[in-house]
């Protein structure tokens, strides 16, 4: 099973834009494919730490996904290639500029 997870705060505008995507992009798997954890920047210092100034940020099998900016089409090619093969690495993380 792949799993990803969303960092992101509340009254976060780009957090809920790509908790939509997250959702959308999910419910077209298979169910039980991919177990999707949301967590709050604000409930962990390491967490907010971390990540304070790129949320959202998406991570999947621990490894950062995107962050800033999160694109469905570059999400479900990501999770079909976790899901074929989990060994492999997700999508390379994306740079300040293509965030």
């Amino acid at each position: 099973m792949t799993t990803l997870t969303l960092v992101s705060k509340p009254d976060c505008h780009l957090c809920d834009v790509a908790r939509e995507i997250v959702d959308t992009v999910v419910a077209d798997l298979p169910d039980g494919e991919v177990d999707v954890t949301e967590v709050s920047i604000l409930d962990d210092a390491a967490l907010y730490e971390q990540w304070w100034e790129k949320i959202p940020v998406v991570l999947i099998d621990d490894r950062l996904h995107a962050h800033w900016r999160l694109s469905a089409d570059r999400l479900r090619a990501a999770l079909a290639a976790s899901l074929r093969d989990p060994a492999a690495p997700a999508a390379s993380a994306p740079t300040e500029e293509s965030a």
